[in-house]
């Protein structure tokens, strides 16, 4: 099979016209977005722009280190955006966040790279990088919305939880419904995805390699490991993630919600003249 022809910058430039759909519904329904879509288009190009360019070297120059580096640029970026829109937070929030998406998505990103394709070198940043990259961008979607739910429903259960612990439950019996829901609503998205797979939508790298040339049962079977190692991952990440933040807002028998920051409940309160 051929390959796709490259693409001008003319034909990049004609698809970035169509942004005018967006921007007329914006401005004509008063949606208050055109600002935030052209800084988005124009983040987007910059961005990519620059990943292409680096990528290039880093394929060219096939280093470990340069592969590395990038993966751990890549990690902690990702960790960041996991857990930068949390509403409450709490101190060493970033921290787990990392921890949970370091460990979950590297770990998938390695059986891929040494049980299930095995390729040479090891460290193949065509890859590495790709798989590495959807594995963490589907991960920290779930985590962040898990973590968020979690944090939100510790203070509007407060009450439900406070007198289950003053009954005698364990702090595990008293949030253990609450964790299970929030684990599952961080699991639903990879889910949705995976049913609306060949059905509904063409997955992201099964579209790409059928661009590139590839026989489409190939590009199948490598949706299908990819979409395993994603699931995998943000079971994983999304679990240890609730598990540290559970860890720190219940210490031994009590509920520590004095730990979370809550910068408009503090305004509400200085305004009222409230300690």
């Amino acid at each position: 099979m051929n390959a796709q022809p490259a693409l001008s910058l003319s034909q990049v430039a004609l698809a970035a016209a169509l942004m005018s759909i967006s921007l007329g519904l914006s401005l004509a329904l008063s949606l208050g977005l055109t600002r935030s879509l052209l800084l988005a288009s124009l983040r987007m190009v910059l961005q990519l722009s620059l990943l292409g360019l680096i990528l290039n070297g880093i394929f060219t120059r096939q280093s470990p280190w340069e592969v590395l580096g990038l993966a751990l640029l890549m990690t902690l970026a990702a960790g960041w955006t996991a857990v930068s829109r949390v509403k409450h937070p709490y101190r060493g929030l970033y921290r787990d966040g990392l921890l949970a998406i370091a460990l979950s998505s590297w770990l998938m990103t390695a059986t891929m790279l040494t049980v299930v394709q095995q390729p040479q070198p090891w460290f193949l940043p065509q890859l590495l990088i790709p798989t590495l990259g959807m594995i963490l961008g589907n991960g920290l979607s779930g985590m962040a919305l898990a973590l968020d739910r979690f944090l939100e429903q510790l203070q509007l259960q407060r009450e439900q939880i406070e007198g289950a612990l003053l009954l005698g439950a364990t702090r595990w019996e008293a949030t253990r419904a609450l964790f299970r829901d929030c684990l599952r609503t961080g699991l639903m998205p990879t889910t949705n995805a995976m049913l609306a797979a060949g059905l509904v939508s063409l997955p992201g790298m099964m579209t790409g390699q059928i661009l590139g040339g590839a026989d489409p049962q190939q590009a199948a079977r490598y949706q299908m490991v990819i979409f395993f190692l994603i699931l995998s991952s943000t079971a994983l990440g999304t679990g240890g993630l609730l598990w540290l933040a559970w860890r720190q807002l219940l210490p031994p028998e009590r509920l520590a919600l004095e730990r979370l920051h809550q910068p408009a409940l503090r305004q509400r309160r200085a305004k009222r003249g409230k300690p």
